[in-house]
């Protein structure tokens, strides 16, 4: 990103950079008909730092945090295994905050997730950043499987006939053009 494209800049205010998290998620097929979705953070700072009340002290972008997750998960989206990686963390007792995520296997990815994972992994037996990744990355899985389950998707209905993927998101809105071509019975004007 430029600086000229970050919203808010103007010319006459400098910048100091303080902090860089990066969160990078990438999915794959496996040989075994599963499929992986590893996501990965890593928080570095340009400058010397010491975590507060910790023992280490962190040279200029070196990695405070590099960590990572990888879940394995069915075309249901239900979670088989889960694996964690620790290779930077500010403090020794980190390293066992990934324990707790074997709470996930079993698990469907999708609606609901978010409060599945803070109920299931509590604050203070999970590394607050592996609950961080985890949020977005039931979207990220989503998006690697859903061209092998787009059309399942999108015929997939309620009790009631209404396709589920109505309402779903902003393009598929009720009263949106996708919804008035594909599904035009159950299109609603906006404002009605």
């Amino acid at each position: 990103m430029t600086e000229a494209s970050i919203p808010g800049s103007t010319d006459d205010v400098t910048r100091e950079p303080l902090h860089t998290r990066n969160i990078h998620f990438e999915g794959f097929r496996r040989s075994d008909g599963l499929f992986e979705i590893v996501g990965q953070l890593a928080d570095r700072k340009p400058h010397e730092f010491t975590p507060p009340g910790g023992l280490r002290v962190v040279s200029a972008n070196e990695s405070i945090h590099d960590i990572g997750v990888c879940v394995v998960f069915d075309l249901d989206m239900v979670i088989h295994s889960v694996a964690t990686t620790m290779r930077s963390y500010p403090y020794r007792d980190c390293s066992g905050g990934g324990d707790s995520l074997q709470a996930l296997v079993g698990l469907r990815i999708g609606a609901g997730w978010s409060g599945e994972v803070r109920k299931r992994l509590p604050a203070g037996e999970t590394c607050t950043h592996l609950r961080e990744i985890l949020i977005p990355l039931a979207t990220a899985a989503i998006q690697a499987v859903n061209p092998l389950r787009s059309q399942v998707l999108l015929e997939a209905t309620d009790a009631n006939g209404k396709p589920l993927k109505i309402d779903s998101c902003y393009a598929y809105g009720v009263s949106r053009e996708l919804v008035l071509r594909r599904w035009p019975a159950f299109h609603r004007p906006a404002g009605s």
